[in-house]
């Protein structure tokens, strides 16, 4: 019986996809179903795929909708109690997909497991290690650069990054879909912090290892599309998922968190995009948007709150 379906989202991933796809299916030793999800890719990628795999499922866009709509089209189209979403330009080591699953059975409220990530350029370093959200609004890798030997313990975390996780597909039709409004980047903030609005955990589990290159899509680290749609999107995060008063008490900590970054993105070049981001932010903050606020929620509004305070101390690696 298969019960994963990795979904993989592509944009012009002739480089990567191909390998991306011989280490999910050379890798794995329990049935899998795979699916690709092209975003208007202009290159060769898809076509080759189809030939050199033609077990796998491809879904394919006229054009870029973004990360968002495409890994909800392929979460939608699977059948399977488990969904990994893998970005393309990644290569899976033995036993991944069997130890996602392996851990994310174990509980049943958690909703996400984020992979160990390693980085493609010197896989003894890492590149994720579990994803953190704080009180000043900045979301980051546990890790990030850091010595992978020293992330071999699994442990709570904030949110997943979606680049390597599993998740558990029903748990999408309470809480909600990615956001397709983020197009890109916070989308997986979003929607673990609403999962942990609801009660459920996401964790992360350093035996199923994938080598990551990064930003394959955008370009580096830091760039213009990523330095405005992250403003932008987590002015958003932020509305749509704190009540008002969780907003007014964190207020002091958001300013000076939006003032920090905006003087570190000006120091980068990047500050007017920055500041634009967070412009486009404001604009897209609907009240119907917002995350309906539940009294049987309360516990887990203040587990939240809790932990945000707390990865304010939190290290990054």
């Amino acid at each position: 019986m298969c019960k994963v379906t990795v979904v993989i989202p592509n944009y012009k991933g002739e480089k990567y996809l191909l390998p991306c796809l011989k280490s999910v299916y050379e890798m794995t030793g329990i049935p899998v179903h795979v699916i690709v999800v092209d975003n208007g890719s202009s290159d060769s990628s898809i076509e080759t795929a189809k030939e050199r795999y033609p077990q796998t499922e491809f879904i394919c866009f006229s054009k870029n909708y973004g990360f968002c709509r495409a890994v909800n089209a392929g979460i939608k189209a699977s059948r399977t109690p488990y969904v990994i979403l893998l970005n393309n330009d990644t290569k899976v080591r033995e036993g991944f997909v069997e130890n996602l699953l392996h851990r994310i059975e174990e509980n049943e409220r958690c909703f996400s497991v984020e992979a160990k990530m390693l980085q493609y350029q010197d896989p003894g370093k890492m590149d994720s290690a579990g994803t953190f959200y704080n009180a000043l609004g900045w979301a980051f890798a546990r890790g990030r650069d850091g010595d992978a030997q020293k992330y071999d313990r699994p442990c709570s975390v904030f949110a997943a990054c979606a680049g390597a996780a599993i998740y558990r597909r029903d748990v999408f039709e309470k809480i909600g879909y990615f956001d397709e409004r983020h197009f890109a980047y916070l989308e997986d903030i979003d929607v673990g912090y609403r999962a942990r609005i609801y009660g459920y955990v996401n964790l992360y589990e350093p035996s199923a290892e994938v080598i990551h290159v990064g930003s394959a899509s955008s370009g580096s680290r830091y760039n213009v599309f990523k330095t405005k749609y992250s403003s932008r999107n987590n002015v958003y995060l932020i509305y749509k998922n704190m009540p008002f008063l969780q907003i007014l008490l964190n207020s002091p900590f958001l300013l000076a968190g939006f003032a920090v970054k905006t003087v570190f993105f000006f120091r980068k070049g990047l500050g007017k995009e920055y500041v634009k981001g967070l412009l486009a932010g404001v604009k897209i903050c609907r009240k119907e948007n917002k995350v309906s606020f539940q009294k049987g929620n309360l516990k887990n509004y203040l587990l939240i709150q809790a932990e945000l305070w707390r990865n304010l101390f939190r290290k990054r690696s």
